[in-house]
């Protein structure tokens, strides 16, 4: 009797563990792709000179990020020349990257900058590259060189 309890409480573990799903699943699906922008287009930002909120219907993952996307058109054009488009230091704010941490950026408060879209925390920063760009450049390095050792 006892055998035949132990028997069937492994044969029912067993058949839970059929169930789940293999442990890589859980590391695949543990960690989402991120949406660098908060799902705007990056591409509006240089066609259109503002942010436009991008469809997941138009989706690209590039650099181990998720790009969403306006049309179609912007997302091939991304494709074809993603360093042109995607945001500098994945799209975080570049004051906070400046200091050595790393902060999600408003999509409102952006510049771009010698070709480059760089992205704030708050839109007075971005009045502040506008009027400075020695400031800017200056934040830039910074982020650069804290962008190299942590990424």
């Amino acid at each position: 009797m006892k055998f035949r309890r132990l028997f069937l409480q492994q044969t029912a573990l067993s058949a839970v563990f059929l169930l789940l799903p293999p442990v890589s699943t859980w590391a695949q699906t543990a960690a989402p792709v991120r949406v660098v922008l908060q799902g705007r287009d990056p591409v509006a930002y240089f066609t259109e000179g503002r942010p436009v909120m991008g469809s997941p219907q138009f989706k690209l993952d590039w650099d181990e990020q998720r790009f969403h996307f306006a049309s179609a058109a912007n997302r091939d054009r991304f494709a074809a020349d993603p360093e042109r488009y995607a945001p500098q230091f994945a799209g975080y704010c570049l004051g906070t990257l400046a200091r050595g941490g790393r902060a999600e950026a408003d999509p409102e408060a952006w510049v771009i900058a010698g070709g480059r879209l760089y992205l704030f925390g708050q839109v007075k920063f971005k009045d502040m590259a506008l009027k400075d760009p020695a400031w800017l450049a200056e934040k830039v390095a910074a982020a650069g060189d804290h962008w190299r050792t942590r990424r």
